[in-house]
């Protein structure tokens, strides 16, 4: 009890009291009446750059940035006349050195027996970081803002737990027009393209198989249907969990009818890089022979067996080792083109038997086995062939040729049929 009493003095009180105020994480302070501290703490010291005992009789006014002051005093001198009790301001501190310090400072009112104020308790907390943060963060969203007004589309989010989808005004301006409202997950769908919605399907985000995806789809805007590219993330809670979904959807219309013009103003196939129709047309004017020339027309046999059970990647992939095959069989002065899908069309210089010759040696070569890293996949493919003495229109020579293919297919598949041009 002796013990217990001790503690509970007026002077153990007053050391308890000292020693949280002189080690407070935050600043303390006791200002008087006039505004002067009395006493301030070790970190309210380092806040304002003044040493502790510099301190006692400095008036806040002194370290307080001019464009501040007005405010805190109009509030001191509130609770001094009786109006309120406390206050909380944010000011900046203006240091010795010139270096500003961003403060929160929440302001009690210490009063007598009477109800007088007789002085004020401060309490200082330290937000320069948090405003450095914020004036980041609304630069980047300024800097943000100005890079979307330079393009059209905008940003959409999607609430994991509840699946809340919801668009930008902007987003939904550009696709509604200037009184349009927020969209929500079904009227954003209901505006993408029937054909593309396999690509703005969010499930592997909404499951957290994948954090990031990239989708290309047609949405029909105000102004009509356009390109869009649609950047998403997928954004987690402290646990790893699928929190919320975040994309940015950009119309990118110009860019893409700019890669197709320049697709079909190419001579070359991008998958293959073997010659396109285009290609093929083209250099066909400049070859020579002497023997004749033979047009062959060839199908992949089962493809699209293929392409449906490995999906569009393996499909790719098998096309592209069939041309590596067709174009190891030929000279070099030939010409290989993948006319679409898995027909090609060949132009092989010389004689009728040569013509035929060939075509026998790329039925063997592609009915050999693929390994495209899919396991054993096997392939065939019918061919037409078709001769010419002279230099016959290309695509007259093209068509007979299809013709004789068809022929094969219809006798079973797996051979070539051929004939003369005239």
């Amino acid at each position: 009890m002796q013990t217990e009493d001790l503690q509970d003095s007026p002077a153990a009180r007053i050391a308890l009291y000292d020693f949280a105020f002189e080690h407070a994480p935050i600043g303390l302070a006791t200002v008087d009446t006039k505004g002067r501290i009395i006493r301030g703490n070790q970190t309210f010291s380092r806040l304002v750059g003044i040493e502790q005992e510099k301190l006692s009789g400095t008036p806040f006014a002194d370290f307080t940035h001019p464009d501040d002051l007005h405010a805190d005093i109009t509030l001191f001198n509130e609770v001094l006349s009786g109006l309120r009790d406390g206050y909380t301001i944010g000011k900046r501190y203006v240091r010795p050195e010139g270096s500003i310090v961003h403060v929160v400072i929440h302001v009690a009112a210490m009063r007598d027996a009477s109800g007088k104020v007789v002085r004020f308790l401060s309490q200082i907390e330290d937000v320069t970081l948090q405003k450095q943060q914020e004036r980041d963060l609304a630069e980047k969203a300024a800097q943000l803002e100005l890079a979307m007004e330079a393009v059209q589309g905008g940003f959409w989010h999607m609430d994991v737990a509840t699946d809340r989808f919801e668009t930008s005004d902007r987003l939904a301006q550009f696709i509604d027009g200037p009184a349009a409202a927020k969209l929500d997950l079904q009227h954003y769908l209901d505006k993408v393209n029937p054909k593309d919605v396999g690509a703005a399907d969010l499930s592997l985000l909404l499951s957290g198989q994948v954090d990031q995806s990239v989708a290309e789809y047609r949405l029909q805007t105000v102004d009509g249907e356009k390109w869009i590219r649609c950047d998403r993330r997928l954004l987690r809670d402290v646990d790893g969990r699928p929190r919320r979904i975040v994309g940015v959807a950009i119309d990118f219309t110009t860019e893409r009818r700019r890669i197709e013009a320049s697709e079909r103003n190419s001579e070359t196939d991008a998958l293959t890089g073997l010659l396109n129709r285009r290609g093929l047309y083209n250099r066909y004017g400049l070859m020579t022979s002497t023997g004749g020339w033979s047009v062959l027309a060839i199908d992949l046999d089962g493809f699209k067996e293929i392409n449906d059970t490995t999906g569009h990647a393996g499909g790719d992939r098998v096309l592209v080792e069939a041309a590596k095959r067709l174009t190891e069989t030929v000279g070099q002065t030939d010409l290989v083109c993948r006319a679409g899908g898995d027909e090609f069309v060949l132009v092989v210089s010389g004689t009728k038997q040569h013509g035929e010759e060939v075509a026998e040696r790329l039925v063997q070569i592609l009915r050999k086995p693929l390994d495209v890293g899919l396991g054993p996949t096997r392939l065939s493919a019918s061919v037409g062939v078709v001769w010419s003495p002279g230099k016959s229109d290309i695509q007259e020579l093209n068509v007979l040729a299809d013709a004789l293919l068809y022929q094969a297919k219809a006798a079973g598949k797996n051979q070539w049929k051929s004939c003369n041009s005239q």
